[in-house]
């Protein structure tokens, strides 16, 4: 420990270099370390800090000495300071600190399931994510293995789980759809897997069933946010039947040291059943966002965070998702949730992806749109997917139209840009809101 937390902005795009030398600009840390071929990154961030020394991290580690670093850290110092996905606005960093992973891993690691030494762990999501380097700490924590991939790329997370005979991996639904599309996926060994943790985002039944019957082995759904350092639900394999069952829609109960409210418009508590926003108290609830006083105020309050998802409890005290909250689409005066209606539109055979989003409408405000990229081969046209929704949720949910596209945008964690998508329909508008 040097006293200053981690950071790590997400790569993965053509201006990355402009974006890093951006978060340097916002966060200005003691030591930034490039690990990817990039060198365009350090670049464009050494003139901003003309008085810090440019150093080789293999000669800086060789050179080190062997005692640890007389600073002392407490249990409120920030260690880890990570980023927002950015999906519905620009990436926020969320102060993580000691007390707060020190609480997630070993409610994960004892609670939630079993974690022995022997387990080999693949940590495949990118190490900003809080599903890769937050679930990377359980390995750790255990005395286990962890196989880490520096990509995402399917078939080497195939290929990874054969070799090095994994036992427990974290995927988010999206890199549960690529691995099924992944050529060689049915002749892969997955003997030793036990157990598969997935969330992120929501999840298609169809795709859930498809997974549980490719991997055969245990799943669990977990659900947490980059703000809570993790997971603060657990849906565990038990209620997952392949069958199916309304418990599978769920992402299961709040562990033993967080609490859960679904909180309405005027901040009241929502009945059971009812959809309102999700809220958390624990004490894996992040410090605050870097520099960023009003939005720590408006998401932090009374010691409870503002998640800005949509869901509701039933009667049980198990946790349904319906959505973001800011991806709502309020259609003559109706909340429909576009996860409802892309998990259904997922079970059409010709569809390989979807989003639905709204668009503007004169009449309505808002109108229901899918986005749909068919299966190679695929024939189908918008007024059968209508038809086929409009046959399994209420008319009023279904799509009024369908657009066709090669493939949909995602940020580096599978998940799904929708400003990106909606843009382009609300250009000219002062609003995304009808």
């Amino acid at each position: 420990r040097d006293g200053d937390p981690a950071l790590e902005p997400p790569p993965g795009s053509p201006d990355h270099g402009l974006r890093v030398a951006a978060y340097y600009w916002w966060v200005f840390p003691n030591l930034m370390l490039n690990v990817y071929p990039w060198g365009l990154s350090l670049n464009l961030v050494q003139p901003l800090a003309p008085d810090r020394t440019r150093i080789a991290f293999r000669a800086w580690v060789r050179d080190a000495p062997a005692e640890a670093p007389a600073s002392p850290a407490t249990s409120g110092d920030d260690c880890y300071q990570m980023y927002t996905s950015g999906t519905t606005g620009h990436p926020k960093g969320a102060q993580l600190t000691n007390a707060n992973l020190l609480t997630i891993v070993p409610v994960i690691t004892t609670e939630f399931t079993s974690w022995e030494a022997t387990d080999v762990s693949l940590v495949c999501m990118p190490l900003f994510h809080i599903g890769g380097s937050g679930y990377g700490l359980m390995g750790f924590y255990c005395g286990g293995t962890n196989i880490i991939l520096r990509e995402t790329i399917p078939a080497a997370i195939l290929q990874a789980i054969s070799r090095y005979r994994v036992t427990k991996a974290f995927l988010v639904p999206a890199l549960l759809l690529f691995l099924l599309q992944t050529p060689g996926v049915e002749e892969t060994d997955f003997s030793s897997l036990g157990l598969v943790i997935y969330g992120a985002s929501p999840i298609p039944l169809d795709l859930l069933r498809r997974s549980m019957e490719t991997f055969k082995c245990g799943f669990a759904q977990t659900y947490g946010l980059t703000e809570t350092s993790g997971g603060i639900t657990w849906l565990p394999p038990e209620d997952h039947d392949p069958e199916g069952n309304e418990k599978m829609r769920s992402c299961g109960k709040p562990h033993s040291r967080a609490e859960i409210r679904i909180l309405g418009a005027d901040g009241s508590d929502m009945p059971v059943g009812e959809v309102g926003e999700i809220a958390c108290r624990s004490p894996q609830n992040m410090k605050g966002y870097w520099n960023l006083p009003q939005a720590t105020a408006s998401a932090i309050r009374d010691g409870w965070l503002f998640t800005g998802d949509a869901g509701y409890l039933d009667a049980d005290g198990y946790l349904y998702i319906h959505d973001r909250v800011k991806d709502l689409i309020v259609s003559g005066g109706e909340n429909i949730y576009p996860a409802e209606v892309e998990s259904v539109l997922f079970g059409h055979p010709c569809v390989a992806d979807v989003a639905v989003i709204g668009v503007p409408d004169d009449r309505w405000g808002e109108a229901v749109k899918a986005v749909v990229v068919k299966k190679p081969g695929a024939d189908v046209t918008e007024q059968e997917l209508i038809a086929y929704a409009r046959e399994r949720i209420a008319h009023f949910k279904a799509p009024r139209s369908v657009d066709f596209a090669a493939s949909l945008p995602r940020n580096p964690s599978g998940k799904i840009l929708k400003r990106e998508l909606r843009a382009p329909y609300w250009a000219g508008r002062d609003r995304q809101v009808n």
